[in-house]
């Protein structure tokens, strides 16, 4: 008969591998989308107020986050997670009107493997405080 502490190692060690994948390819994409910017300028810039760089370079910390979860769960989640919400708030005082709905599937997908490792952190700290006891 298998326990339930065993499923939830399993569950635990799946949250972290999905965790893991998801968080690879955003940085992927992530890294792509800079050298793309970085080799070749966009044809159809626009000048914008030096105030808008902060929303990219706070989302690139974000994603930052994600390469740090890979050592440190609660630290990289959290930065992850605290930054995309941070980048939510400078949208809205810099734009002066909160992110659209309609785009929020898209940009939130870099901190669902934020969300995911801290998740894992918090099942494997409650099962360690569990031995401890």
């Amino acid at each position: 008969m298998t326990d339930s502490a065993g499923r939830a190692d399993v569950a635990t060690k799946w949250l972290r591998r999905v965790a893991r994948i998801w968080s690879v390819l955003v940085i992927a994409f992530a890294l792509f989308m800079a050298v793309a910017h970085i080799v070749g300028p966009e044809p159809h810039t626009v000048d914008y107020p030096p105030i808008e760089n902060l929303l990219p370079v706070v989302m690139v910390l974000s994603v930052l986050g994600l390469a740090i979860a890979w050592r440190r769960e609660a630290l990289g989640g959290a930065l992850n997670v605290g930054l995309f919400l941070v980048h939510m708030g400078l949208y809205w005082i810099i734009r002066g009107k909160p992110f659209p709905l309609r785009a929020m599937p898209l940009l939130s997908a870099p901190v669902v493997p934020g969300v995911l490792c801290l998740i894992c952190w918090w099942r494997t700290r409650s099962k360690v405080s569990a031995h401890k006891v």
